[in-house]
């Protein structure tokens, strides 16, 4: 049977900054879980760079690191677990953790991971279109060598319209997934719920939840930069984070 879906309610920018530092106080606690989880993602971005520069495709980066962050949030799912034991005070243990994690794979959770996949796939389809259409089907190899290119006025245009459809790929699932993940792991729900729940969520908060998505996008892009090794702290405590802030912005039974 279904749980009692919990109910959305305001939140204050103090909130994200106590979400924030009880991340951080998470990834103190437990780091070698937060090391784990991210190691996939650190994996995961040194290959796609690797692939990208051995076919001499450099250009590729572009979509990619840009592409990136929308795949983040499902790695923090193994962190919102252990938040919520550290939350409750239960044992952290590793096969605990790891079973609760693997469990999901016959709940909604994966399901979650199609529609986030797909979302990434479909963005690095649209900026390899984009860049077709503004600067032509050649190799982009000029990108890193002379940037000059993006200073002409397709170069601009490409920007721009890339720009703000990469944004608004980024906002939609950013508004399904920052609540929609941990109260699938929380609570048995179907996914079209959690979404609205989450949508709900995010509109009743949004400038709150606008300055959290930018805060977020910023960190995981700076993270990225050193070969994808600042994802390995950035993850885990944004992960840790991010449970904390759907614990405040929830109403459960109760109240």
């Amino acid at each position: 049977m279904p749980d009692t879906l919990p109910e959305p309610r305001r939140i204050e920018p103090a909130d994200l900054v106590h979400a924030l530092w009880r991340g951080w106080q998470d990834f103190r606690r437990a780091p070698a879980f937060g090391l784990l989880f991210s190691a996939f993602y650190v994996a995961g971005g040194l290959v796609l760079a690797a692939v990208a520069l051995a076919v001499g495709r450099d250009w590729w980066l572009v979509p990619f690191v840009l592409g990136f962050p929308l795949i983040a949030p499902f790695a923090a799912v193994g962190l919102y677990e252990v938040s919520r034991r550290i939350e409750a005070g239960r044992p952290l243990d590793w096969p605990a953790v790891i079973r609760v994690v693997f469990a999901q794979r016959d709940r909604q959770i994966p399901s979650m991971a199609v529609v986030i996949l797909l979302m990434f796939m479909f963005w690095v389809f649209v900026a390899h279109t984009i860049f077709a259409l503004f600067l032509g089907t050649s190799p982009m190899v000029n990108v890193t060598s002379s940037a000059e290119i993006l200073a002409t006025p397709r170069g601009i245009g490409m920007l721009i319209i890339g720009g703000a459809i990469g944004l608004g790929f980024a906002a939609a699932l950013f508004t399904f997934s920052v609540f929609g993940l941990p109260l699938l792991l929380e609570r048995e729900t179907d996914l079209i719920s959690a979404i609205i729940v989450s949508t709900e969520a995010v509109r009743l908060n949004l400038p709150v939840m606008a300055a959290w998505a930018a805060f977020i996008a910023v960190a995981l892009l700076v993270a990225m930069l050193p070969l994808f090794l600042g994802l390995f702290v950035a993850l885990p405590v944004l992960g840790h984070a991010t449970w904390h802030l759907y614990r405040c912005a929830m109403v459960d039974e109760a109240g």
